[in-house]
Parts: C-alpha cells; sequence; structure tokens
C-alpha cells in the first residue's frame, strides 16, 4: 500500500494543467486552458482545464476529476498506478509496502499483461547488455545503425536469446502467468513446451504515451531464415497496433511545444533522428497510418508532416495517409528523401542543422507533392496530367474547412496551370454527389424539442448550493438579514441589518432554521459531506475532496464545479460578451439562492394546501388561513428579491 504521505505530497505537488498537458495539447482560454476532446474525435475544443480548481471537464463525453480521474480514464491506471506515476513525474519518494500473493492474485487481466510486459522489457534489455550473445549480434547491430549506449538504453533496446523457449521458461520459475505470457503474444505453448515468440530478434519496446510497454516488435538479423523481417506483438488488451504511435512517449512534449508532428516508416527512422536532435517525430509501426493514430496526434497538434521513403511503396503509403489526415481537419505536408535514402540513413551522414534544413526546405504541401509527382513521370502527358488534378480537387474536398478548400483550389490552379472556376466546378460535382449519397441513405428523423421544456427548478437550485458551497464555502462575507418587526400600526415591517458569516454558515443555518432537506439523493450526501469537511477543517481543497468521492459523486462535482467555464469554450470575451464574475457577487448570489428555494418550496405547499381544500373537509377554514399566511411568507421573500414571485 502506499503512505498517506506519500499520496498528499502528490496532491500538494502535482498540477493538473501539466499532468493533461503531457496528453492534451492546451491553449489559454481566460484563467482556464482548453482543448481537443482525448476521449472523443471532436473539431472544436469541449475540454477545459481548471488551474484554479485543479480539476479538468470533457463537455462532449461528461467525463471530469483531477489529475488522478484523467490518468485512471485515459491511460486505464488503477488509482496506485496514478499516484506512483504522479509521484515519479514530480520526483516524490513513494513509501509502500510490497504487495503480498493475494494482492498480486487480485490484480486485474490488463494490469497483469502490463506487469508481464514490463518484466519482458527488463528481460531484453538485461540480455542485450550482459549476455554474450546479446552483445554480438544485438549491440553490435544496434551500435552499426549508429545508436549511442544512451540512446539505446533510453529507447529500452533489447535482445531475445535464439534458444527456443529461453524467456519463457525464466519467466514461469519467476512466478508470471503461463496465461498472460500467451496473452501478451510473448511465448507459445506447444504441449506444454514453451517457444519464445521474438528468438534470435533485437527488441523494440513499444511504450503508450505515459510510457508504459503495450507490446514489442523485433527484427530478424539473420537473412538466411526464411521468416518475416520484422515480427510485432499480437492483439491484445493493452496492445493495439491501429491505436499505437511508436515513439509517442518520447515525443508527445517536442510535438505539442513544436506545433508538428513528423511521422515515419520506421522504428530506427525514430530513434535516429530523435538521437540527432529530431525529437517530434513518431512511427506507425509499418502498418497503413489509421484513423485512430492521426486522432492522437491531434490532440497534441494540428500540423503533421510526413517522411517517406522515395520508392514507389514510400509514395503509395503517403498518398493513402493524405486524404485521411485532410478529413480530420489537419494539415499535412510531405517531404522525399533522396532516392535509396530513408530517415535513418539520411539521418546518420548529416548534423542536427543539415537535417533541420533539409526537412525546412523540402517539406511540401500535398498539392505541390502530387504535382511533384506528376513532374517526375510526364508533365507532358495530358492524361496523367488531369488525373493527378482530379486526385488533388479529390483530396481538397475532404477538407471540412470551406476557407481551406478555397484556398487550396487557388494554390491548385497556380501549380497546375488550371483555371479557378474550373477548379471549383469539379470540386463542386464532388460535394454535390456527396451530398445525393447522404441524401439516399437512411435518416433517422430527429423530433424538434420542444420550446416549453420543463425545467426541474429544485434540482437546479439544489446543485446552485452546492456549487456555491464548493466554491465559496469557506469565504467570509457580509449579508443583509432581516428582522421582522411590528410597526405603531400593528403591520409588520422588515427591518435590514449587516451581519458578516462565512457562506458555508449562513447556508446551514438558514437551511436548519427552515428544516429545509435535500430532495436530491446525491446533492444531499454531497452537501452534508461538504458541510461536515468545512466544520472540521475550515476548508475545502479540492482536489483531495474529489479524490475522497465515489466516481458518481465525483462526476456530479466535476459538472457543478466546470459548468461555469464552458463559456470560455465559445471565446465570448473576444466578442465583447463579457460575463458576470460570481467572486464579486458572492452575498448577493447566496441570499437568492436560498430566497429562491424558500419561495419555490412555499409554492409548492401551497398548492399542495389548495388540493386539500379542493376536497371536503370539515378543516378548510385552517387550511385557507394557512394558504394566507404563506402568502404573506411569499409577499416577503419577494420584496427581498425584489422580484415577483
Amino acid at each position: 500500500m502506499i503512505s498517506k504521505n506519500t499520496i498528499d505530497k502528490v496532491f500538494e505537488q502535482s498540477r493538473v494543467e501539466e499532468v493533461v498537458g503531457d496528453f492534451v495539447q492546451l491553449k489559454k482560454a481566460g484563467s482556464n486552458y482548453k482543448g481537443l476532446s482525448p476521449f472523443s474525435n471532436e473539431k472544436t475544443p469541449s475540454f477545459v482545464v481548471s488551474p484554479v480548481k485543479q480539476i479538468w471537464k470533457d463537455f462532449s463525453s461528461g467525463k471530469g476529476g483531477n489529475s488522478i480521474a484523467f490518468l485512471m480514464e485515459h491511460e486505464h491506471f488503477t488509482y496506485p498506478e496514478a499516484i506512483k506515476y504522479l509521484a515519479k513525474k514530480y520526483n516524490i519518494e513513494i513509501e509502500e509496502t510490497q504487495l503480498n500473493n493475494e494482492d498480486k492474485e487480485k490484480a486485474s487481466e490488463r494490469e497483469s499483461l502490463y506487469i508481464v510486459s514490463e518484466f519482458a522489457k527488463d528481460f531484453f534489455k538485461k540480455c542485450l547488455v550482459d549476455s554474450q550473445e546479446g552483445r554480438t549480434i544485438g549491440l553490435s547491430y544496434f551500435q552499426e545503425r549508429g545508436f549511442s549506449n544512451e540512446t539505446i538504453d533510453d529507447f529500452d533496446l533489447g535482445f531475445s536469446p535464439k534458444e527456443m523457449g529461453y524467456f519463457s521458461k525464466i519467466a514461469l520459475k519467476k512466478g508470471y502467468d503461463k496465461n498472460f505470457l500467451e496473452k501478451t503474444g510473448l511465448s507459445i505453448f506447444n504441449n506444454n513446451n514453451p517457444v519464445d515468440r521474438f528468438r534470435g530478434r533485437v527488441i523494440f519496446p513499444i511504450h503508450s504515451m505515459s510510457g508504459r510497454i503495450l507490446g514489442f516488435g523485433a527484427r530478424i538479423l539473420n537473412n538466411e531464415i526464411k521468416t518475416a523481417k520484422y515480427l510485432n506483438s499480437p492483439e491484445s488488451l493493452i496492445y493495439n497496433k491501429s491505436k499505437v504511435l511508436y515513439g509517442i512517449y518520447y515525443a508527445k512534449q517536442h510535438i505539442a511545444k513544436l506545433d508538428n508532428c513528423y511521422i515515419v516508416e520506421g522504428y530506427t527512422d525514430v530513434i535516429q533522428l530523435h538521437q540527432k536532435g529530431i525529437k517530434n517525430v513518431v512511427s506507425s509501426s509499418g502498418t497503413a497510418l489509421t484513423n485512430d493514430q492521426i486522432t492522437l496526434i491531434r490532440r497534441l497538434t494540428p500540423n503533421i508532416t510526413m517522411l517517406y521513403d522515395s520508392d514507389k511503396a514510400g509514395v503509395n503509403a503517403t498518398l493513402r495517409g493524405i486524404d485521411m489526415i485532410l478529413s480530420a481537419g489537419m494539415n499535412v505536408s510531405i517531404c522525399a528523401f533522396p532516392e535509396g535514402q530513408d530517415p535513418d540513413s539520411f539521418s546518420q551522414e548529416r548534423s542536427i542543422e543539415e537535417i533541420k534544413d533539409f526537412l525546412n526546405q523540402n517539406s511540401k504541401d500535398f498539392i505541390q507533392f502530387k504535382a511533384s509527382i506528376l513532374a517526375k513521370k510526364s508533365a507532358d502527358d495530358p492524361i496523367l496530367k488531369a488525373k493527378i488534378i482530379n486526385e488533388i480537387v479529390s483530396s481538397v474536398s475532404v477538407i471540412p474547412d470551406r476557407i481551406k478548400q478555397e484556398i487550396y483550389v487557388k494554390h491548385c490552379s497556380k501549380i497546375m496551370d488550371v483555371s479557378e472556376d474550373v477548379l471549383f466546378n469539379s470540386l463542386a460535382q464532388l460535394n454535390k454527389s456527396e451530398v445525393s449519397f447522404l441524401s439516399k441513405r437512411k435518416v433517422t428523423k430527429i423530433q424538434k424539442t420542444p420550446k416549453n421544456i420543463k425545467v426541474d427548478i429544485l434540482f437546479e437550485l439544489e446543485k446552485k448550493i452546492i456549487e456555491i458551497l464548493l466554491l465559496y464555502g469557506n469565504h467570509k462575507e457580509k449579508f443583509e438579514e432581516v428582522i421582522l418587526k411590528n410597526n405603531n400600526n400593528g403591520e409588520i415591517i422588515m427591518e435590514p441589518t449587516i451581519v458578516e458569516s462565512l457562506v458555508y454558515e449562513k447556508i446551514f443555518l438558514d437551511l436548519q432554521q427552515d428544516e429545509i432537506e435535500f430532495a436530491n439523493e446525491s446533492f444531499k450526501t454531497l452537501y452534508e459531506t461538504i458541510i461536515h469537511e468545512l466544520q472540521k477543517n475550515g476548508k475545502l481543497v479540492l482536489d483531495v475532496f474529489l479524490n475522497s468521492l465515489d466516481s458518481d459523486l465525483s462526476t456530479h462535482v466535476t459538472s457543478i464545479l466546470m459548468n461555469e467555464d464552458q463559456y470560455q469554450l465559445h471565446d465570448w470575451f473576444s466578442k465583447n460578451i463579457v460575463v458576470k464574475d460570481k467572486k464579486k457577487v458572492i452575498s448577493q448570489l447566496v441570499s437568492e439562492t436560498i430566497l429562491s428555494l424558500r419561495s419555490y418550496l412555499i409554492n409548492e405547499k401551497v398548492k399542495e394546501l389548495q388540493e386539500l381544500t379542493n376536497k371536503e373537509s370539515e378543516n378548510n377554514n385552517e387550511i385557507l388561513e394557512e394558504i394566507t399566511d404563506y402568502y404573506k411568507l411569499k409577499s416577503l421573500l419577494s420584496k427581498k428579491l425584489n422580484r415577483v414571485l
């Protein structure tokens, strides 16, 4: 178990904007930050991080919470894993006791797969440098590629011995479950005889964005053996190759900082460029680029530069990826390397300055790239030229931004020497075809929302009280209290007086005086918990408080706290729409909310009494007198609120 002291230090030192910023590109929006949701594929930011409240809210999925909740949602960490991750990030020493056998058995299957994969990574690393076979075959290969010892260690590169079941037998001896060795794909069992999947290969561990081991890529070094040159881990609970980018763990911060992501084909391309100083680079690990991989990048930057080999396979792979990137609303450039070279071999022979100059000078937008293909093949071939122009227009048609479409059409007109009118007509035809296709599809009719939507007033008022307590519970404010007196004519008059009080005390005493209880069970639990915490400690540390709640209540609290920040997603300030600052009118907000709640409850009580009078009753006169008293009270509340109730 992790000690409370360690957990307290993690909460004290971690910053939600820094933690989330490792995974999502955030931009300042007033006092908050905003970005694209990491939980859904969206084009307009709906993800808000509040440094003041130390929480985040994803308005597209409804998820929210503190730093711990983000890591548990995004990285599928358990609570202890999230604490350990933050402790490592902020250099906090972890105080904990060792897990016993019973605790290990309780670990989830996913966690077990991670544990086995981590063991395998350490095993392969050790074999690379400590065994004669590893040094002779594996280490010498990496060194021949120009990788330094530091780079080899940073990327956790390793080697799997040739012996049939060497790794598997050691793993089994150390107590790792055969079932999990199979599910990770590390071991294959034939009649209980273990066979190592990656035997005789150099190993490239594949990390998640947070650095966890998801799977492995492995390269055979003996060309005489008839087998696949590269071999990847099979799909598992923790590894889905279409959703993973090799090198993303090392590149994420550099991608966000430089606002560009280089995509290459192979593992060694990533490692070589990273070693040279080009660190905003990832690889699709030899597979065709997927929408999930593009979405992963899009959380960090809207800009992609594809670095491809100049052979036919490299060109075709690049062409396939262009439209996918454009349709995601992203910007794509392409950089081709000289004939016979790839990013790895090209970078080995050059300095960082030479590599950067080459990338800057040779990166082209997709129109220039396709035009260069035409120039290479035959610019004088009208049929080929028409084909490539149609391909360019087709690519433009998938761009969701109409302004971008127009800019690219004009750009294409200049480069390909074709009139804009012709290109716009061609684009219009493509868009028309798309609309026609969509119109033929069976579409479910959407019912219009009625204008007279019934709002649950009690729910909203109770929610507002919880919000006030969370945000301003320990604030000291001046409240106008009213003392009821009889004047000389025997009439009841209100005599105002100013009283200074803590917000939570004011709310607690007012509700207690009227014997008001919350109708919503979640709000009732939250109210009691918050009041107890404020009475006990005099303050509410939001991130710690959130962590003490169960997941449902934590979601409720996050939604309440972040609801007022949603307007920043629309950048209203830039449109000269100023949102009133609640901090300037806390006392008024508290008073009006409580008075509105009282008024609502009075109305409900009056309705209840009126229903009783409709029934034949001997006590009608008493009921009518009670109704009259409530109307008098309602009139007083109306005066205090300065509006008709």
